[in-house]
């Protein structure tokens, strides 16, 4: 198959096109679900680029010292002296970068190429070398958001940006199987040859393309009306507007070349960035159906019992009334759905380093790296192939003499040291809230829901993953899985009913059973367990003492190893009924335990910022 033969997304080869002819229109990013063709597209690419032209791909995995480049070790070696081993960005000079999955790349090295990228240049500064490289290259991307976002700083970067969902049309997607059982053994290679052709043509007279006075204001009115941000939203339409009216033979820009490209440039900056990179891509169908036979259920518990259970649903509420005391004595006979109460800033969350080796990537603490990705902070000998060349010279410097040295440095094993370098990863924040009757007295749940929103603001900037447990009525639900995904969380935190009894050592439990399963997957990864609740419990999992239940499974919570606890306590203490439950809960868990008072001002953010991470006890 070439790009001629590739079925579909017409826009996305016109994106290409446009970077074809001139680079400067900035690159093209390519998002949408799993199988839709956003890499093979993209490779396709270099079939329309001029001849000798480099195409150069970024793995997942790439490290500081490949993307920049650094000391050629064996030369070093062998010579006696530093030699510059060339990097990934000045292999790429002059041609194509092309990163898949660009949203998993650790955000140092998505800081590299960014900066590389504009300025078109990269400076290298390490082990004694000092060197500045060229990289003119254009960048083209693509992402999976199901996967975690990309940070609105980075997407404002690309020059254009395109969606790719299912094909819909029945012959377009026959044409796929088509072209897939071919092989690329039929391609229509005399419209690539023209394709080609035209590209190159465009290319030589783009600089010749005029732009009237009335065309700026044309094309500063339609950045305006999309509400963009910014001048990149501008300049690039300059850019690709004029590589448009070139492809097309024109000799000036109009109305119609600008309107052809402007959904490429600013799709991506009208308006939050967040409701681009969240629209959900067409294929996720079984995702959506199951979203919506839980929309479905949870509409039924919020409009109460039917009409075959309504006298005992009515019984139930009066019993959980009487049990609850005055507090719940105002609560209402139905569940209710509070909305969400204002969201606000947040300070920055911190955890304490510890000495664990990670993979994982994010933007909240930092953390020793397993491999060599992250910031090279020092040297020692450690169990890793990550050669410090500085540090190894060093070692070797001032026994040269003794060793006979003539024209090479001599280097021995005792010489050899390694590199530890450092990241930042992100963590998986786990919301444990009551959702019993309790709750709606004097509408707490409002201000509570306004806290969490705040800080999964904060989690969505900072890669963390969130997940929500509530516990109402006689059980807990996880009604949030682990989950990077702003959009779904913020979904099902409207949606959080209020009301029933509280099984707190159900929600426990069920916070207990999702750390396990996390830790399955991920076993190094770092969790804080937030618990919103006035600590009062009249539900039990059996029909035993409930505070026996309680401290049994706060017992194996704490017991869990690289995970953090905080208890919010939401009772009323100008109440008469005050009882101070939750304060035992946080001495049981050994948590952090805070007061109503926070939710409000710093919230959540000012209490996680306050409970730093204590070292592992397995470390």
């Amino acid at each position: 198959m070439n790009f001629c033969g590739f079925v579909g997304h017409d826009d996305a080869k016109l994106a290409l096109i446009l970077n074809a002819i001139d680079a400067r229109c900035g690159g093209a990013l390519f998002w949408g679900g799993k199988g839709m063709g956003k890499s093979t597209l993209a490779r396709l690419f270099r079939d329309i680029l001029p001849a000798g032209a480099p195409f150069v791909e970024a793995p997942l995995n790439i490290t500081e010292d490949a993307l920049l480049g650094g000391v050629d070790i064996e030369r070093a070696f062998s010579e006696g002296r530093r030699v510059f081993q060339p990097g990934v960005l000045s292999r790429a000079d002059g041609g194509t970068l092309f990163i898949d999955d660009i949203n998993l790349l650790p955000p140092s090295v998505t800081a590299l190429i960014a900066g590389a990228c504009d300025a078109g240049e990269h400076v290298v500064e390490r082990e004694g070398i000092s060197a500045r490289r060229t990289a003119r290259f254009i960048l083209i991307a693509a992402m999976n958001p199901e996967e975690g976002n990309l940070s609105p700083h980075y997407l404002d970067r690309f020059g254009m940006c395109v969606g790719f969902a299912a094909l819909d049309e029945g012959p377009a997607r026959v044409g796929v199987i088509r072209a897939a059982a071919k092989g690329g053994r039929d391609a229509d290679e005399a419209a690539l040859k023209a394709l080609r052709l035209a590209v190159a043509r465009a290319a030589s007279r783009v600089g010749t393309v005029s732009l009237a006075p009335a065309m700026e204001e044309y094309i500063i009115g339609r950045c305006a009306e999309a509400g963009a941000e910014g001048h990149r939203g501008e300049v690039f339409l300059f850019y690709a507007a004029r590589a448009y009216a070139a492809y097309c033979g024109e000799a000036a820009v109009a109305e119609r070349h600008v309107d052809a490209v402007a959904p490429l440039v600013l799709s991506h900056r009208a308006g939050p960035q967040e409701e681009v990179e969240e629209q959900p891509p067409q294929d996720h169908k079984e995702d959506r159906e199951q979203d919506e036979r839980d929309d479905d259920r949870r509409g039924q518990e919020t409009q109460g019992p039917t009409a075959e259970g309504r006298e005992q649903e009515a019984e139930r509420q009066g019993a959980d009334a009487s049990a609850d005391g005055a507090e719940q004595a105002g609560s209402r006979p139905r569940e209710e759905v509070f909305e969400t109460g204002e969201t606000f800033g947040v300070k920055r969350i911190a955890f304490s380093k510890d000495r664990m080796k990670r993979t994982d990537s994010g933007r909240r603490s930092k953390t020793a790296s397993s491999g060599k990705s992250g910031r090279y902070v020092k040297s020692g000998f450690f169990d890793n192939f990550d050669v410090a060349v500085d540090a190894t010279l060093r070692a070797a410097a001032p026994f040269q003499k003794a060793r006979g040295r003539k024209d090479v440095v001599v280097i021995g094993p005792e010489d050899l040291r390694f590199k530890e370098r450092e990241k930042k990863m992100g963590h998986l924040v786990v919301f444990v809230v009551d959702g019993s009757g309790s709750m709606g007295a004097q509408r707490r749940m409002i201000e509570t829901k306004g806290a969490v929103q705040s800080l999964l603001l904060d989690c969505y900037r900072k890669r963390d993953k969130v997940a929500l447990i509530v516990f109402r009525r006689d059980r807990a639900e996880v009604v949030l899985p682990p989950t990077s995904s702003l959009e779904r969380a913020a979904r099902r935190l409207r949606e959080l009913p209020v009301g029933g009894r509280t099984p707190l050592s159900a929600g426990l439990l069920e916070a207990y059973r999702l750390m396990r399963r996390s830790r399955l997957q991920r076993p190094l990864v770092r969790c804080l367990v937030v618990m919103v609740t006035d600590g009062r419990a009249n539900q039990g999992l059996t029909e035993g003492p409930v505070e026996g239940e309680i401290g049994r499974i706060a017992a194996l919570l704490s017991g869990l190893k690289g995970t953090d606890y905080m208890v919010v306590d939401v009772e009323d203490k100008k109440s008469l009924t005050r009882m101070d439950l939750a304060v035992g809960l946080a001495q049981r868990l050994g948590a952090r335990y805070f007061r109503p008072a926070d939710l409000r001002s710093d919230s959540l953010t000012g209490m996680v910022l306050e409970a730093k991470t204590a070292q592992m006890g397995n470390e």
